[in-house]
């Protein structure tokens, strides 16, 4: 057995224990009716086959969650018009009934049996249908999933101007199929299990044998072994229970609604865990540099790349530190200012009523308000709302003599800045410390800046995703120069030959180099 199957061949027991399935088709029947009662939207279908009619059969299955068609023309019109020429009595039905039903009578691709009753009722409550045969101590389960789902449409957080348009829905089965088509590779592996003692929440951990970082895959696998929870209604759940420092802002697993993304990640070694319910997919580990990187940082040429990222970088430390700059230099620092900058601020501040922190603070504090206001609120009147209220209200306030104009600025910037970020969760972590800055810079004044500073970064540099660093590849122990190629800027492809070294996956070469390179021949 292999480090994997080794790895994931362990299952939970099933605390509700087990209830074998008896000789008796009336017992059988009446525990899963006692176990489903008061669901009346479960369908109990009894029948008998046989030229005697003397078999009794019953199907069950949830109307909405089965597949109905699939059910009446492959599995109930086989079972009573066809079986009933079959020549079956009970002295061999033990030995004949399963072999006629799987080879010769249900035209259905999959087909199993169980042996636990609490398993069969499971099996119902995810769409599928049981049969029940008498004198048989196996429960038929036969696939019919079948529920309403969201088509694949292009993700609305994610959004590219060069790329897929692919997005995860809220159906495991379509999301996996998502990623499949991008990893034609046989090492390509899905391990199934379910998460939730009551909603039995079916959850895919995704990884490359071969190339994932084996120690990460352990560990995914064993802190979602120890979540015992009743419910999982969404990746949000899964992230907050299996991540390295829960009293960290920043996000330590990297969501995406994009299958490319997932793709994209599992070729360089990282696991990733889909749920279902959700379009959101979560991947593991997740650093500073794969937080900041968008899809189409590898679809556009290399110093396009390299120029946007640099870019975000820049916008990340726009967001968290402008306005703490505002309040330390118009309040303790006025001559770092040249003296012009420095009369016209003295000037636009001279009818403010509020110090600069209240001011800075009450002006974030609005935008923050819009912007939650716009997200609440249907996307038409969301957009109008954001606009019409930014405007309007900065306006009013700059000529009510609440703010001064330079102030509107700042966070105008602070506010463009904030969404430049591809991640929503990494965005608001910096959002929320802005505030922390601002109080630090309204009492010790540039120093409780550079402290306040100095206190994130070292944050940054103990925090860790999966045993991973997270400021890796620029605090990593195992950082190799091939690493920062692709960090603040990104290379040409043809220099990337080497997976990221951090993630210590087991084959880390990409590509190989050509024999014959390509070179510019002369025009004809």
């Amino acid at each position: 057995m292999s480090f994997f199957e080794e790895l994931f061949s362990k299952k939970k027991e099933d605390p509700r224990g087990k209830i074998p399935v008896e000789k008796d088709y009336e017992k059988n029947l009446e525990s899963i009716k006692e176990i489903l009662k008061g669901t009346d939207d479960v369908v109990y279908r009894e029948f008998k086959v046989g030229q005697q009619q003397k078999m009794s059969f019953a199907t069950i299955f949830v109307d909405g969650l089965a597949d109905k068609d699939l059910l009446n023309e492959n599995v109930l019109k086989s079972l009573m018009l066809l079986a009933r020429m079959a020549d079956l009595d009970l002295h061999n039905l033990r030995q004949k009934i399963y072999e006629v039903i799987k080879d010769g009578t249900i035209s259905v691709s999959d087909l199993r049996e169980v042996e636990d009753i609490n398993e069969a009722v499971d099996n119902i409550l995810s769409g599928e249908t049981v049969l029940i045969l008498d004198k048989w101590e196996k429960i038929v389960i036969i696939a019919t999933k079948k529920w309403p789902s969201r088509s694949v449409s292009e993700p609305s957080t994610e959004t590219v101007i060069r790329g897929a348009r692919e997005g995860f829905t809220e159906t495991m089965r379509m999301n996996t199929a998502l990623v499949r088509r991008r990893i034609r590779d046989p090492k390509f592996s899905i391990k199934q299990m379910q998460i939730g003692r009551r909603s039995k929440t079916d959850i895919a951990v995704m990884y490359i044998e071969g190339i994932v970082n084996k120690p990460v895959l352990k560990m995914v696998k064993e802190r979602l072994d120890l979540i015992d929870i009743d419910t999982i209604m969404e990746s949000g759940y899964i992230e907050q229970l299996i991540e390295d420092e829960w009293r960290s802002p920043f996000p330590q697993l990297q969501h995406t609604q994009r299958p490319d993304v997932v793709a994209a990640a599992l070729y360089e070694g990282r696991v990733a865990i889909l749920i279902d319910n959700t379009p959101f997919a979560l991947v593991a580990p997740a650093t500073i540099t794969t937080l900041l990187q968008s899809p189409e940082d590898y679809y556009e040429r290399f110093f396009i790349a390299s120029a946007v990222r640099g870019l975000r970088y820049l916008s990340i430390l726009i967001a968290l530190i402008l306005p703490a700059l505002y309040i330390a230099v118009t309040s303790y620092h006025p001559g770092m200012l040249p003296t012009a900058l420095a009369l016209y601020v003295a000037g636009s501040r001279n009818n403010v009523p509020f110090p600069a922190f209240l001011e800075a603070f009450l002006m974030e504090g609005a935008l923050e308000l819009l912007r939650e206001a716009g997200i609440r609120l249907p996307a038409p009147i969301g957009a109008t709302i954001g606009i019409v209220g930014g405007l309007v209200l900065g306006q009013a306030a700059v000529e009510a003599g609440v703010v001064s104009p330079l102030m509107v600025i700042v966070v105008a910037l602070t506010a463009m800045a904030a969404y430049a970020s591809p991640s929503y969760s990494f965005a608001i972590a910096f959002r929320l410390l802005r505030f922390i800055l601002m109080a630090s810079a309204a009492v010790f004044g540039l120093y409780g800046v550079i402290l306040s500073l100095l206190m994130v970064i070292t944050h940054l540099c103990n925090l860790k995703s999966f045993g991973v660093p997270y400021m890796s590849p620029y605090t990593a122990s195992s950082t190799t120069f091939n690493d920062f190629k692709d960090a603040f800027i990104r290379v040409h492809l043809r220099f990337m030959k080497k997976r990221p070294q951090y993630l210590h996956q087991e084959d880390n070469i990409r590509m190989k180099t050509p024999k014959n390179d390509i070179k510019k021949e002369d025009d004809v």
